[in-house]
């Protein structure tokens, strides 16, 4: 499981020793994941600490350090768990416009736009935090890439996208592109209704798959 992970940054000071003796319950990590999300929410990156995990959840912090390395790779797991969901690599519905807007109504309004505040604080942080940046990459950024990855090939073996298509490289950049400026352009959320209109008349275009009027 991603949450398991022993790769990210290194426990923060004073951080009870790591001996991964037992596992809690998916029921408890998904309660630690949800609490880790609402406080990034509510107080910021910054300002979220493990014992305030700890006391929303009313776990120990040694329970906390046992199962993750720290703050960095917490916050990256939980952030990856609450989009697994919707992860690209498990739509498949014959066509890349049937997957992206499936993906739409998998995530729905409310978690989109919730998302969509929630990467625009970690984007800021990770600028400030390396150790956050690395957990991100290694923990949700990799493995959200991959999903995508194995999404364009699916449309290139159906003959959908030319192999050599120069905008595949930068499908990743368009995608979190969209969900960081409109709301600075804008001055609001990534809703379904957006995402849907981006993908048929910017994305898709981009990638020369044709999209008919419906």
């Amino acid at each position: 499981m991603a949450g398991r992970s022993t790769s990210a940054a290194a426990a923060e000071p004073g951080a009870a020793p790591r001996t991964r003796r037992s596992r809690i319950t998916p029921e408890r990590e998904a309660e630690v994941f949800g609490a880790v999300l609402d406080l990034l929410r509510e107080v910021g990156y910054e300002a979220l600490t493990m014992d305030a995990v700890a006391t929303r959840t009313r776990c120990s912090k040694a329970t906390l350090y046992r199962q993750w390395v720290g703050k960095p790779e917490l916050v990256a797991v939980a952030v990856r768990q609450d989009k697994a969901a919707a992860s690209p690599s498990d739509i498949d519905t014959g066509t890349l416009r049937g997957d992206f807007h499936a993906m739409a109504d998998q995530i729905g309004d409310g978690r989109m736009q919730r998302n969509t505040e929630l990467m625009r604080g970690l984007v800021h942080a990770a600028h400030s935090h390396p150790d956050l940046l690395k957990a991100l990459r290694e923990l949700f950024i990799d493995p959200e890439l991959n999903g995508f990855n194995a999404m364009m090939r699916r449309a290139v073996e159906r003959g959908e996208i030319p192999a050599d298509t120069p905008a595949l490289a930068y499908l990743p950049h368009m995608l979190v592109g969209a969900l960081i400026t409109r709301p600075l352009i804008e001055d609001l959320l990534v809703d379904r209704a957006f995402f849907v209109d981006y993908v048929d008349s910017a994305l898709l275009p981009s990638l020369g798959v044709e999209v008919s009027a419906t």
